[in-house]
């Protein structure tokens, strides 16, 4: 009788529901075993799932189901990143509340997740947007700030003028907002920041600790935290050019050795002696102006024209007073960085050797190679920025760059300029302070009151939750908690008297910083339980994508050593083990200027060449390059239309399978129905040889072709436990095809009755090994595939099966075989093999009987499983 096919539509609802019936997948913490929290970045409720979830949540839950399976207790939650601009944006382009939006898209996105049969506890779901969520981050912060780790200063902010609210410099893309594309200004603000610098020297260390995480990312972190071992140095002012007062500058340098190339000495617009020139000078105030109109991103800054504005001050050399150097502002100097000030040296610094070129200053090499010739070396348009050895430096001559620092720091401490050492040695980080105010509605309320009396007072703790209003209006840009007629009007709490609410809101970082930790006990009715935050965490792999390598995962490890500070939890670092997949990538295709979907195109192959024909007017279109997925290229394929084709197994399969997991997974349609093509034929081959397999027990073969059997799925086993391990996905992927190769046959005999009892009952085992190995992967047709061969319970409840030691070892061995002590030849043969045999297949050898011309030898000498040697 003819197997009916797979059919997904059918299996896959029925299976989940099973699963939820049963609470498969409830998480319970005082389960004994030994825990395994598995997460991945949670979800932004944009609406729509889109393949790149779909590749990032199947490999989260290939993880957990498998670990499961391995006996651990397993933890794997779902939340969503709700708060943020596009809500506010949506609900002033549609006409909705921002809250409305956002629950909307949420139970969207929640159908779809579940429609790919994740193994989530549901039961610990949240959105950042829920107060029961929020209202633990404003004590949170509140406690943050009784520790000393939250404070306010005015700063300058990029501000967007059509989101209306501050951006982070990593928000600026050539100076326009990552959203609105605005061009950003820059504003004086009083904001409110978390003291992450206090972190910065233990956040660079513990990296080391990290051996689960790319290095790459590593890399980016510590590149991030930029430690710098350097020197502060005094600069006496020679001529003030109308200052009114300033008596010196204080330069921070990495590059001590090269002082006697200096030609120049550069500071931020924002520097006091700036602020002075400007005051006194048109022209320089007009520079500054144009300078933040430009934003200070260090992705701005790095490609921007280097630009720069002689200010009349000059100042006098460390080691010469009769040397002069003039003082620029330049666009390329942060004030948050070291002093806001720095010396040019442009032999050694390529931004340096860009701006003496444009402005006509010496370029004086001070740094050679080893073994160059100072008599001609010279800088032309390449500054060298290598060690070396020293010339053209006076008394550092001849010496080494590290030698030549140790002696400047040295000179310059025993220096006086006024009563204090011209310079000292002084560590300096790239690392920012974070600053969390932004001025917009859709974002958790900072805990703060403004009081006349008082000045800025905490919330009390009993008074949380401090409410977003929901009665708001974004009819007009701004903030409209600025704008609300009641919500911002309270009494003070120390006083009494009116006072008014802090109106910015929190970045929304600061709400996925600490998700991780609230997952492990979403009920309690305080930030954390911290006895199970300290079983659950750290999180045992994280999964997501690396645009996230810096900043959350630099917030996140601050929030964790500020949890500890403030008594929540008991650990510094968040994830043990960390992983960044690759994305989902597709074709795109254009129809003139117009960009078309892979919906509207079939293609076609001719003759080995592949076209892309319009569906609808037939027309030959053009195919594009490979690219991320996207709206704007319409290279997008929608998850439902292919788990409504082709199922959520198939769609999950292919992702983890054609490729790596952490490089990018080109989507086809072909790859697709390959996939689809494999789901069936794993049904069809099981389902056929179902009943006899229902009807045998499950035993490994001992001999013969049923021996062969087990071994080949034992092996298997072996091999595919080390892939999972590893997450090398697309490895376990090939090895499963290879597999089924092996054991079509057999199910084929079995189904056709053709089998012995010994071979149905290995391939019984068999089967149930290939239906544990495709269960994380595939986990619907899995368990359709366990309940057609009659196997108890469920495979998502099934423990890992074990492979048998005897059938994964090796049971052929290679010997060397030697002539007199020569080596001749190689013989492959049974581990087990007697004297006898060896002996006997030793010389059947080509070579040997070449040697021998038909004699015998005078002996044959057998050390088991390492030599044999053969004298004549």
């Amino acid at each position: 009788m003819a197997t009916e096919r797979y059919n997904p539509r059918d299996a896959e609802p029925r299976w989940q529901a099973k699963w939820n019936e049963e609470n498969v997948f409830l998480t319970k913490n005082d389960d004994p075993r030994e825990k395994y929290y598995v997460l991945e970045m949670f979800p932004y409720p944009s609406g729509r799932i889109h393949m790149g979830h779909v590749r990032n949540y199947a490999m989260g839950d290939v993880v957990a189901r498998y670990k499961r399976a391995r006996g651990f207790n397993v933890l794997h939650p779902m939340g969503w990143d709700a708060f943020g601009m596009p809500a506010e944006n949506a609900a002033m382009e549609r006409g909705v509340h921002p809250a409305t939006w956002t629950y909307q898209n949420i139970a969207s996105m929640k159908a779809q997740l579940k429609a790919m049969g994740l193994s989530l506890d549901w039961s610990r779901e949240f959105a950042t947007c829920d107060v029961e969520y929020y209202q633990h981050q404003q004590r949170l912060f509140l406690d943050f700030l009784d520790k000393g780790l939250v404070y306010r200063k005015q700063s300058k902010v990029n501000w967007d003028p059509v989101d209306n609210t501050v951006l982070a410099n990593e928000q600026v893309i050539d100076g326009r907002g990552w959203r609105s594309g605005a061009l950003v200004e820059q504003r004086e603000l009083t904001q409110w920041f978390f003291r992450i610098t206090d972190f910065s020297e233990d956040l660079l260390q513990s990296l080391e600790a990290l051996d689960q995480w790319p290095e790459k990312v590593r890399l980016m972190q510590k590149n991030w935290i930029g430690r710098s071992d350097g020197m502060m140095i005094r600069w006496e002012i020679a001529h003030q050019a109308g200052l009114t007062g300033a008596s010196e500058v204080t330069v921070y340098t990495t590059r001590p050795d090269t002082l006697f190339g200096a030609s120049f000495l550069a500071i931020s617009t924002d520097h006091p002696l700036a602020k002075d020139a400007a005051s006194h000078n048109a022209d320089i105030a007009a520079f500054c102006e144009e300078c933040r109109r430009a934003g200070t991103s260090l992705a701005t800054l790095e490609t921007a024209e280097k630009k720069g504005l002689d200010t009349g001050i000059r100042v006098r050399h460390p080691f010469d007073p009769n040397w002069e150097l003039p003082v620029y502002v330049a666009n390329f100097v942060l004030m948050d960085y070291g002093t806001g000030a720095i010396f040019g040296c442009p032999s050694g610094d390529q931004r340096d050797l860009d701006f003496a070129r444009k402005y006509d200053l010496p370029v004086v090499p001070v740094v050679m190679p080893e073994g160059a010739d100072a008599a001609t070396f010279a800088i032309a348009d390449e500054a060298y920025v290598g060690d070396g050895v020293m010339i053209n430096s006076r008394f550092l001559d001849g010496l080494s760059t590290e030698a030549a620092f140790e002696e400047v720091a040295k000179r310059l401490a025993e220096t006086t300029l006024g009563n204090a050492p011209q310079g000292e040695r002084k560590v300096n980080f790239r690392l920012r302070d974070w600053g969390i105010s932004r001025q917009r509605y859709w974002g958790c309320p900072i805990p703060i009151i403004h009081c006349e009396a008082c000045g800025v007072v905490p919330v009390p703790a009993k008074d949380l939750p401090v409410k977003l209003p929901d009665d708001v209006s974004f009819d007009s840009p701004g903030n409209p908690l600025d704008r609300h007629p009641t919500w911002r009007h309270v009494n003070c709490p120390q006083c009494g008297k009116d006072a008014r609410r802090e109106t910015d809101t929190m970045d929304t970082f600061v709400d996925s910083s600490w998700y991780f930790a609230r997952f492990t006990a979403p009920w309690e009715r305080r930030p954390t339980d911290p006895a199970a935050a300290d079983a659950w965490l750290p999180v045992d792999q994280y999964i997501g994508g690396i645009e996230h390598a810096i900043l959350h995962l630099l917030y996140s490890r601050f929030f964790t050593r500020a949890m500890q500070v403030a008594g929540h939890l008991d650990l510094k670092e968040p994830f043990k083990g960390l992983f960044t997949q690759g994305m989902v990538v597709h074709e795109t295709y254009k129809r003139g200027r117009d960009w078309v979907t892979p919906a509207e195109i079939r293609i076609e192959e001719i003759e080995g060449r592949r076209r892309a024909i319009h569906i609808e007017s037939g027309e030959e279109i053009t195919i594009g390059s490979i690219e991320k997925m996207s709206k704007s290229k319409k290279n997008v394929v929608d998850p439902d239309d292919i788990i409504a084709s082709y199922g959520a197994d198939t769609a999950r399969f292919f992702v983890l399978s054609d490729s790596p997991p952490d490089r990018d997974v080109i989507w086809s349609e072909s790859g697709v129905e390959g996939a689809h093509r494999f789901v069936q034929r794993v049904w069809r081959l099981i389902s056929a040889a179902s009943p006899a397999l229902k009807a045998s027990p499950s035993r490994p073969g001992t001999d013969g072709d049923a021996l062969a059997v087990s071994r080949a799925a034992h092996r298997t086993l072996k091999a595919v436990q080390a892939d999972y391990d590893k997450l090398a996905f697309n490895k376990a992927v090939a090895r499963i095809y290879e597999f089924m190769n092996v054991l079509a046959g057999p199910l084929a005999t079995v189904a056709e009755g053709k089998s012995t009892d010994a071979m149905t009952a290995a391939v019984r085992d068999a089967t149930e090994i290939m239906i544990a190995m495709i269960a994380p992967m595939m986990p619907h047709l899995a368990e359709e595939c366990w309940a057609v061969i009659g196997g108890e319970d469920l495979v998502a409840r099934a423990a890992w099966p074990a492979y048998n030691d005897a059938l994964v070892a090796e049971n052929e061995i290679t010997l060397p075989v030697q002539i007199n002590g020569k080596k001749r030849a190689d013989l492959t043969i049974a581990r087990d093999a007697d004297q006898m045999a060896i002996e006997t297949a030793v010389l059947a050898l080509e070579q040997v009987q070449s040697v021998l011309g038909g004699q015998k030898p005078k002996k044959i000498i057998v050390i088991p499983q390492r030599i044999v040697n053969v004298v004549v």
